[in-house]
């Protein structure tokens, strides 16, 4: 039996175990297809200085398509994004659908075309950006062949008019002007582009995202789909955002079983602290492989950021 395949039946019983005929009818309609909620996380930054505080919604994981993820239901979520009011909206990849199998069948995802022209919606006086995530690069079949990018999404994004950070850094306006002023924001590709052989292969690269921040002391933040890049993210970077476990999407009184990702349950889900360097992790919105969501609700990811004793 296949590493995926066993963790597919480990997932699925995991929640049969848990929740019996009822949660398991609640994992595979109700959480996924209904729920949604606004995950808010308040965080201490000591380089903040005079700047006014900050607030990110980020947005990862749509996985657009039926049954759970209509278009009409990412135009519910954009407008709830922009009810919260933030100073700056990240997108953090995967817009395509992930369905796996008969699901993908019956149920094909839109163009990223059409979920992307939703996401041109979202207004934030900071702007809006995004970053790519593994199923934006492995649903353009051309772009991961030919082992070159921009894929098909992140296109769609930036004719919508979302900035895409591949690689690089902008600094944000925040504050006074000058060196007393200003935020660093910085993305990388994702981290699981290319299809493996021996292990996965990324259009990522961490240095030259933060080659700019050399320029000042500013507070940065990373935008990176995968979270697994966080053991390398160097202290200057006071935050990283990232997305795609789902929070493992099927999660137990807080233990998710399964954990699309090298560190196991270490990045799972929330927020983690390691020496000094944060990183928040969205349980993002959408489903892959299966329609199930059991223990981690579809969210909107809300991040304030300020000066200690502030934020």
């Amino acid at each position: 039996m296949s590493l995926l395949t066993r963790r597919n039946l480990l997932a699925a019983g995991a929640t049969l175990l848990a929740t019996g005929a009822s949660g398991s009818a609640y994992a595979m309609v109700i959480e996924p297809g209904f729920r949604l909620i606004v995950q808010e996380y308040r965080i201490p930054m000591a380089s903040w200085g005079d700047r006014p505080e900050l607030l990110i919604c980020a947005t990862a994981d749509l996985h657009s398509g039926d049954p759970w993820m209509p278009l009409s239901r990412v135009e519910r979520i954009v407008d709830l994004a922009n009810r919260l009011q933030p100073d700056l909206h990240v997108v953090l990849g995967d817009l395509p659908g992930a369905l796996r199998g008969r699901f993908r069948r019956a149920f094909p995802a839109p163009p990223p075309e059409e979920t992307a022209w939703r996401l041109g919606r979202l207004e934030a006086p900071l702007g809006v950006f995004a970053v790519t995530g593994n199923h934006d690069w492995w649903d353009d079949r051309e772009a991961v062949l030919n082992r070159q990018g921009p894929p098909r999404s992140a296109r769609a994004m930036s004719e919508a008019g979302l900035r895409l950070l591949s690689n690089e850094a902008t600094r944000l306006p925040l504050g006074p002007p000058g060196r007393d002023g200003g935020v660093w924001l910085s993305g990388i590709d994702s981290q699981q582009a290319f299809w493996p052989l021996m292990h996965w292969e990324g259009a990522d690269d961490l240095p030259a995202a933060l080659a700019p921040l050399a320029l000042d002391d500013a507070p940065a933040i990373l935008l990176a789909h995968e979270p697994d890049i966080f053991p390398h993210v160097p202290a200057r970077v006071g935050l990283t955002l990232s997305g795609h476990t789902h929070g493992g999407q099927i999660r137990i009184l807080g233990y998710s079983p399964i954990v699309p990702s090298r560190y196991g349950r270490r990045y799972a889900y929330g927020l983690v602290e390691e020496e000094g360097r944060r990183l928040v992790v969205s349980g993002g919105l959408g489903c892959s492989r299966y329609p199930v969501r059991f223990g981690v609700p579809p969210e909107l990811t809300l991040v304030r950021l300020g000066p200690p004793g502030k934020a």
